[in-house]
């Protein structure tokens, strides 16, 4: 199967949330929605560089309609309030990409007790996707199977997550390298769409009754040449010139190419029941899924980890 970004269908009307929308793949995710008419909130941290990512855009489609949410995933607090500011202003959600993240960074704790990746890549979007649901799966009610989805980023990288699959006695494995803290936090972006889509997915208990079908992916976009990948890779000395052979060897993708697999998964109409709830890649061909751990394939460790994000995240008032 091939897919291009020009071929999404006509989006005007859907409303669609895209997290680290200013730069990156999430830039492209957000540009290629409201190229094709979608009203997209783009989630930013700076303001300032939100800005002027929606006026690079409205020069490519001068009538895009972009605005900004204002969300730091390294404080709930703010994810939170950005949730209610959207649902206080829309009656309708087609499509949440969780796209942020951080990789491998130093060990540091967030204001809200939780290690920075863990709560970036996992905790945050948890958090948002739960107090959204309830309007998505009301939008999803009125409409043709398919038409409301989850798109939540993953990595490869799930490969490096402790034996264990999810360290439920420290998440924030302070003595562990920081790929081992990244990989467990991807590793759970993993078993949480693989929830969702249990609950949600075609097929559910949720969507037989008529209560609202979300269709909900765990995409791996691939090796992309962002800041944030060429930041890694630069900081680990003596291993530039990786970074050289894959792009000689046409490896490394663009930050455009590299939205693909999100938007093909968000918006496209080729997207079939079948890729719900499966770990999507680029590589080869495209929208295929690709291997992943053994513990990415965990019903009960999926199960374990709902339970005790639900738990954690009750308790200290994030989720209702």
């Amino acid at each position: 199967m091939t897919f291009h970004p020009d071929t999404l269908p006509d989006l005007k009307g859907k409303v669609f949330i895209v997290t680290g929308g200013n730069s990156g793949i999430g830039y492209y995710s957000v540009a290629h929605l409201a190229g094709h008419g979608a009203h997209v909130y783009m989630c930013v941290r700076s303001l300032e560089k939100g800005t002027a990512a929606i006026a690079n855009i409205k020069e490519i489609h001068p009538s895009a309609h972009v605005d900004l949410l204002h969300m730091d995933l390294m404080d709930l607090t703010s994810v939170v309030v950005a949730a209610k500011h959207f649902l206080a202003r829309e009656a309708a959600l087609h499509g949440l990409i969780n796209n942020a993240g951080i990789m491998a960074t130093p060990f540091e704790m967030t204001k809200n007790g939780h290690e920075s990746q863990w709560q970036t890549n996992y905790l945050a979007h948890w958090v948002l996707t739960e107090r959204l649901l309830p309007l998505m799966l009301q939008t999803a009610k009125t409409l043709p199977s398919g038409s409301v989805r989850i798109v939540n980023l993953t990595s490869s990288g799930h490969l490096s997550a402790p034996k264990s699959g999810i360290d439920f006695k420290d998440t924030s494995l302070k003595n562990s390298s920081p790929w081992l803290r990244y990989g467990q936090s991807k590793l759970a972006n993993i078993l949480y769409t693989k929830t969702l889509h249990k609950t949600y997915g075609p097929g559910s208990l949720n969507a037989q009754n008529g209560e609202g079908e979300i269709w909900v992916s765990a995409v791996h976009p691939g090796l992309v040449e962002t800041s944030l990948a060429t930041s890694v890779v630069e900081s680990r000395s003596g291993i530039m010139y990786i970074l050289s052979a894959l792009r000689m060897f046409g490896l490394i993708w663009s930050a455009d190419k590299g939205s693909w697999t999100s938007l093909f998964c968000a918006a496209s109409r080729d997207m079939k029941p079948e890729q719900c709830g499966t770990y999507l890649e680029i590589f080869q061909r495209f929208g295929e899924p690709r291997w992943q751990s053994g513990a990415a394939k965990d019903e009960i460790l999926a199960e374990r980890l709902e339970e005790w994000t639900g738990d954690v995240m009750r308790k200290q008032g994030w989720a209702l």
